[in-house]
């Protein structure tokens, strides 16, 4: 040992082949499936934006932010010091800091704002950089996305709130909305007895006169998951006298008083513990009424349908995260004279890793893109109707398996909650709960099929370019068309036939715009082989160092 190495007193070692932090880098420009799908979807103009946001979360200043963020959660503060009701929730710095840069970025209302071809691409793109660094912030962030079209359905509220909702200027101030310079919009729909099952909800709304669209009502009830209760307003289901309906219920009332929702309890969550989830009750409450009584659920569905597809990105986001520090490790750790990346079952292993990783940026971009061209193409319309439910199901539901292996790789490195994992790990499986669970997305894609047989034929339209690439994928689209010649007992076998959907899906999406090593490694492994066990089962003749090369993040 030399002089400059010598041990000091109370050291008894000198660490070393310790991985270094994977900061100061940039999410877009070392993630090469996400700037191809961007590319391939219609987002190629994007690119210098992407990659100056994908620089600044790559940065070590804000990615110790997130880790802040999420290691000090909100705090409760019911009551002032002079025992005055005030119903806040208090904030780490970091999570304002996240919060003023992803509202910056416009990922709450930028397709909005500033509509063009390409714009909700290229906002997902954004998204699914962001979930690695601070998923949290994305709660808010999703929902006032997600609500904008509700909110167009009323001329007055829209007036009001659609400018605020509009700027790029984070406000987290409890101040009524004359006094703020943005704003963000929640939603509220659960309630204890029913969860999924809204119509279960007894949670009730009086009107205050006649009643009708744009009209005052009077709520009382609870919701027992309410999140964001610190934000400008929600979008909230109540039993109306025609039905369940939709209302939009601010915080602060336009006379400047504070509206009657008081919090009950947050929320103590598994993960996602930056953002604040609470228990609330409404106590003669004010609400609007958004569309027409008794049309509640249609209404806020369409809310769900965009939220759902954040669901999507962000576990692709948060998947893409967990292969990234996997690759990182890889290439720095040695054991046994080697990198690991040179010892070949762990290349197996994270080249497995990265093409789940690949294939779920691929589809959940180009769902993305049927956001962009519903509006003006019917196939598109009817490919993101019977896909929305279905990408959700699949990237979520694949997800949480891909990051605990990716975790296994860094041994117990991976699994303390001081580096990035632990977060990533608790997570998650949120993104496969909120907005429908499995079941629900599995039968929700029955639901479409049944009611608009054309989105079959939009689907399989999407697969058509690709056949004839890749002998395995051919076999699995004809395979799947069996599935829907006999419905006999489909709704036992939504999961299966789900999962064949996406599977073959997948696997034209990467024959058309993934580098071949990629796409034969996905068909010989999803499509053609044994699959279904652990990572790293990649059969052999598959160039699993080329995968693991495309995917590093440098």
């Amino acid at each position: 040992m030399t002089a400059q190495t010598a041990l000091t007193a109370f050291q008894t070692h000198e660490v070393f082949n310790q991985t270094p932090a994977l900061e100061d880098y940039n999410l877009f420009t070392t993630d090469r499936a996400l700037m191809d799908a961007a590319e391939s979807n219609g987002a190629g103009w994007a690119k210098d934006r992407l990659s100056a946001y994908g620089a600044k979360l790559g940065s070590a200043e804000v990615i110790e932010q997130g880790r802040l963020a999420h290691k000090f959660p909100p705090q409760l503060k019911l009551f002032d010091r002079f025992g005055h009701r005030v119903d806040e929730v208090e904030f780490h710095p970091a999570w304002h800091n996240i919060m003023s840069l992803i509202i910056g970025e416009g990922l709450h209302s930028a397709p909005w704002a500033e509509p063009k071809p390409g714009a909700h691409v290229a906002r997902a793109a954004a998204y699914i950089m962001h979930a690695q660094i601070e998923p949290g912030s994305q709660c808010p962030t999703t929902m006032t996305y997600g609500c904008v079209p509700a909110i167009k359905r009323d001329a007055a509220i829209a007036e009001i709130w659609l400018p605020k909702i509009y700027s790029r200027q984070y406000d987290g101030r409890n101040k009524p909305i004359a006094e703020k310079t943005g704003t963000l919009i929640g939603m509220g729909m659960t309630e204890k007895q029913g969860g999924s099952d809204v119509r279960a909800n007894t949670t009730k709304a009086v009107p205050v006169g006649a009643g009708g669209p744009g009209a005052e009502y009077i709520i009382t009830g609870h919701k027992w998951f309410f999140s964001c209760p610190q934000i400008d307003a929600h979008l909230v289901l109540a039993h109306s006298p025609n039905g369940l309906s939709c209302f939009f219920v601010p915080r602060w009332l336009p006379d400047g008083s504070k509206n009657a929702i008081h919090i009950q309890r947050l929320k103590d969550k598994v993960g996602n513990r930056s953002n604040a989830s609470s228990e609330v009750e409404f106590h003669g409450a004010h609400g609007w009424l958004l569309g027409e009584e008794g049309r509640g659920v249609p209404t806020i569905i369409e809310m769900g349908t965009y939220t759902r597809l954040d669901c999507a990105l962000g576990s692709a986001g948060l998947l893409r995260g967990a292969v990234a520090q996997a690759l990182h490790h890889v290439y720095h750790r040695r054991a046994f004279q080697r990198h690991l990346i040179d010892q070949p079952l762990m290349t197996n292993v994270v080249a497995d890793l990265a093409i789940e990783s690949e294939a779920a940026t691929a589809l959940a971009m180009r769902l993305a893109r049927a956001f962009d061209r519903a509006g003006d193409d019917a196939q598109e319309a009817a490919f993101r109707r019977l896909c929305t439910p279905a990408v959700k199901y699949w990237v979520c539901k694949r997800a949480p398996n891909a990051v605990v292996e990716a975790m296994e790789v860094l041994g117990g490195n991976g699994y303390v909650d001081e580096g990035p994992l632990g977060m990533l790990y608790k997570e998650i499986p949120l993104n496969s709960i909120w907005e429908g669970s499995g079941n629900v997305m599995c039968l929700d894609v029955l639901r479409a099929l049944q009611k608009s047989p054309d989105v079959l034929e939009a689907f399989f339209a999407e697969l058509a370019p690709a056949l004839g690439s890749d002998r395995r994928l051919d076999v699995a689209i004809g395979n799947l068309k069996d599935e829907f010649a006999d419905l006999s007992e489909i709704e036992h076998r939504a999961r299966h036939v789900v999962e064949k959907m996406m599977t073959a899906l997948q696997g034209a999406l990467l024959v058309r715009h993934a580098p071949a090593a990629v796409s034969d490694a996905f068909c010989a492994s999803r499509l053609g082989g044994d699959w279904g066990r652990a990572f790293g089962t990649l059969p052999k003749g598959i160039d699993t160092r080329a995968i693991a090369d495309r995917a590093r993040p440098v």
